[in-house]
């Protein structure tokens, strides 16, 4: 046999390996472990990451690793890639890193090895500006690894503290995510859940009943309904796996790349003519008569572009970004069919978070204000409303991004200040015709200014409305502030879509800074 006969059987066979290592690599935990995932109603591993990427993008790292452990007899069980498949790929054209857990090895349990892959993904995300994107299905630390598995959570958790504010970094829940598992998706920004498939929590069903005698199933405990409504851990529920990873994929033309960046722009697209038409009657002559805020945005953002963050939670406030004139902007927006609009705990927590994120990747924020005040009762103030209001407040005054602020109705008391006020560094502030801005609604100012000539007339109830008619011409109107510059000017309804879209085109290159500091001391 000639030399070069020889050397060609050698590279032959060494091909046929890599070719056969690759077959093993796509086949994860084997046939039937993947039919059992199937059959739960989820996507694998796989399927999910090439679901979720531009077809034929994805480019995998790490796939021939294998675990290092010999306890218990997991020398005599290793998979190429130990559970976790990760890599880039693109999104709409713009590049992604991705980690998917893999259930149908070891359960997507985390040993030393899988936490490795995990770190390397984000330290190459954070190197390169690129947004890292997590689908977690997992049962958690690997036992077997003890403290190994352990050490590596928290080398993820470091990681994912670091990568804040830098790199964009999402999660999707896609199956079991328990005990320190949960710690990472908390710590990104924005967390995706499946109905019926996924949960979360730290502890689980049977130590819950074990220690508070609680019955609890695992979905009501910490399935997408209970932390979409209850909990507000999660921000987007989804029907299934494949819904959710489209999801995604819709979130992402919304954000940038890295916080240096801006979202590009996209062709502008007026909203639909019938749905701008009715702004102009669409607030109640009634102050006490609610509306449907979400019509109010609809009917001035470009058409179909409004991505709704937290639906389901705090719904009093309304977050989620859209599109004016073709740039991606953060929507804050006072809810009135809900507590009239009122700020509470879980929606000043919930309007905080978001800001906080549209400050962080430059992306101008509109506000939509019909705000009554904060909630009252014993409820607020003993679960700390004074704290967690300012958190609200806090995240509108650090923000340096272009902020407006449109104030159709109600904008009264404490709650008027925090909504992104001209005095606190807003940038365009105007208002309707419609809209009242007062330390607080006629009806109680009357009460308490002219509580004692309200007492001594003949007809106190006739007073009581003779003087809450004064009071509304005085102050139940927009003009006071606009004479004292506190607005920038009063519009039409029909007028907002267009002066929004020149003011954010004015402020595009707005440059404002914040006192040299180690980092702030939010109240927490």
């Amino acid at each position: 046999m000639s030399v070069n006969t020889r050397n060609k059987m050698e590279t032959n066979a060494k091909v046929e390996r890599l070719k056969a290592l690759r077959e093993e690599v796509l086949k994860g935990g084997g046939e039937a472990r993947i039919a059992k995932q199937h059959n739960k109603g989820k996507l694998t591993a796989r399927e999910r990451v090439n679901l979720l990427l531009d077809k034929g993008t994805f480019e995998e790292i790490d796939a021939f690793v294998t675990h290092r452990s010999s306890a218990f007899g997991l020398d005599q069980q290793k998979f190429l890639g130990d559970g976790i498949i990760t890599g880039y790929g693109k999104i709409n054209g713009r590049p992604v890193y991705v980690f998917s857990q893999d259930f149908t090895i070891f359960g997507g349990s985390l040993s030393e090895t899988f936490a490795e892959k995990m770190c390397k993904i984000m330290d190459l995300a954070m190197k390169n500006g690129i947004p890292v994107i997590g689908l977690n299905d997992s049962g958690g630390a690997r036992i077997q690894e003890g403290v190994s598995s352990l050490g590596g959570y928290a080398e993820v958790f470091w990681r994912n503290s670091m990568a804040s504010g830098v790199i964009p970094q999402i999660s999707a829940i896609m199956g079991p995510c328990a005990g320190g598992a949960v710690y990472s998706p908390a710590l990104t920004d924005f967390i995706y859940m499946v109905e019926n498939t996924s949960y979360m929590f730290v502890t689980g069903p049977n130590v819950v009943k074990t220690v508070t005698h609680e019955e609890v199933t695992s979905e009501e405990l910490g399935g997408a309904a209970t932390h979409n409504t209850k909990s507000g851990v999660a921000h987007f529920s989804t029907p299934n796996d494949a819904v959710c990873l489209q999801e995604i994929r819709k979130l992402m033309s919304y954000i940038p790349q890295n916080c240096e960046e801006k979202v590009p722009m996209i062709p502008s697209k007026d909203p639909d003519s019938a749905k701008a038409k009715a702004l102009e009657d669409i607030v109640p002559l009634n102050p006490n008569k609610p509306y449907d805020m979400k019509e109010v945005i609809e009917g001035i953002v470009d058409a179909d572009s409004f991505y709704e963050v937290h639906k389901d939670y705090a719904e009093n406030i309304i977050v989620g970004f859209a599109r004016l004139g073709g740039r991606s902007v953060g929507i804050v927006a006072n809810q009135p069919l809900s507590l009239a609009g009122v700020l509470g705990i879980r929606s000043s927590l919930k309007g905080a978070r978001f800001v906080r994120f549209c400050d962080a990747f430059n992306i101008p924020l509109v506000v939509f204000e019909d705000v009554p005040g904060f909630l009252p009762g014993t409820d607020q103030e003993w679960g700390g409303i004074i704290k967690h209001g300012a958190k609200l407040l806090y995240a509108f005054c650090e923000a340096t991004v272009p902020k407006m602020t449109v104030i159709t109705r109600k904008a009264y008391g404490g709650a008027y200040d925090v909504m992104n006020s001209k005095h606190i560094r807003a940038d365009y502030n105007v208002a309707w015709p419609t809209a009242e801005i007062a330390v607080m609604g006629t009806k109680g100012a009357v009460e308490i200014i002219f509580r004692r000539e309200i007492g001594a007339a003949d007809d106190p109830a006739a007073k009581q409305t003779e003087l809450e008619a004064q009071y509304a011409e005085e102050f139940a109107h927009p003009y006071k502030a606009a004479a004292r510059g506190f607005i920038d000017d009063v519009i039409l309804p029909s007028e907002t879509r267009d002066k929004l879209i020149k003011a954010m085109e004015v402020c595009q290159h707005k440059v404002d800074t914040v006192p040299k500091k180690k980092h702030d001391n939010l109240p927490l």
